[in-house]
């Protein structure tokens, strides 16, 4: 299985999804946009792409060429049926590939937040095992229009589009990926609260089931 990553920022790994991925063995690549690093010329080299957050905004492709570089590069996924698992700004870059809107949220979303799946999403493949309610960690202030042909799985009372599928491809809001170093960094950086430490000390072997169940689920359709 032939994954390619992302990266918008540095401080934006696959955390704990790259953590499953190489216990599959497969073969990843990274693209480190923040580093000058090119996408590959050919969506089809690649069995299935990952798309991780970052602090810019879907529009800023003048300030930023490598987001148009990208919103190109999904579409192409999109036309050969390569599946795109999209983490918070790569949630909302698969949203703009797709033909949706991105825009500011109603509040910002920043720490610990309970979401739900929709009726849809609790009959969806990509959450099968998951509970019906789980806890995640946010860090976003923008938001999502549906794009044509996307499907709300998961909902939350702060905001409304928290995941949605596009066919085979999956758009995720919320950090999945979150770890411990993770948070560490994101603590300073963004001055969260000590007590966001102390939630994952105490929540982290149930975010790490949840990881590997949904990833079991998407990477499943590739994997062989």
């Amino acid at each position: 299985m032939r994954v390619l990553i992302l990266m918008h920022d540095v401080q934006e790994d696959a955390g704990t999804i790259a953590r499953y991925l190489q216990k599959r063995r497969a073969a990843l690549r990274v693209v480190r946009f923040y580093d000058g690093e090119s996408l590959p010329d050919d969506a089809s080299q690649v069995d299935a792409v990952v798309s991780m957050g970052g602090p810019m905004n879907v529009d800023e492709e003048e300030a930023y060429p490598f987001l148009r570089e990208e919103r190109l590069f999904l579409s192409r996924c999109f036309e050969r049926q390569v599946p795109v698992l999209g983490i918070c700004l790569g949630a909302q870059m698969i949203a703009k590939a797709a033909g949706g809107r991105v825009m500011k949220a109603p509040q910002e979303e920043v720490g610990w937040y309970t979401v739900s799946l929709t009726e849809e999403g609790s009959e969806d493949p990509f959450f099968l095992g998951l509970p019906d309610s789980f806890l995640v960690f946010q860090l976003h202030g923008d938001t999502f229009d549906l794009p044509p042909g996307g499907t709300l799985l998961v909902t939350s009372p702060t905001c409304r589009n928290q995941a949605f599928r596009l066919k085979n491809s999956l758009a995720l809001q919320f950090h999945l990926e979150i770890n411990a170093d993770k948070l560490a960094l994101w603590l300073a950086e963004h001055h969260l609260k000590d007590g966001v430490l102390k939630v994952y000390d105490e929540v982290k072997d149930n975010l790490y089931l949840n990881v590997q169940r949904l990833c079991r689920n998407f990477f499943g359709q590739v994997e062989n």
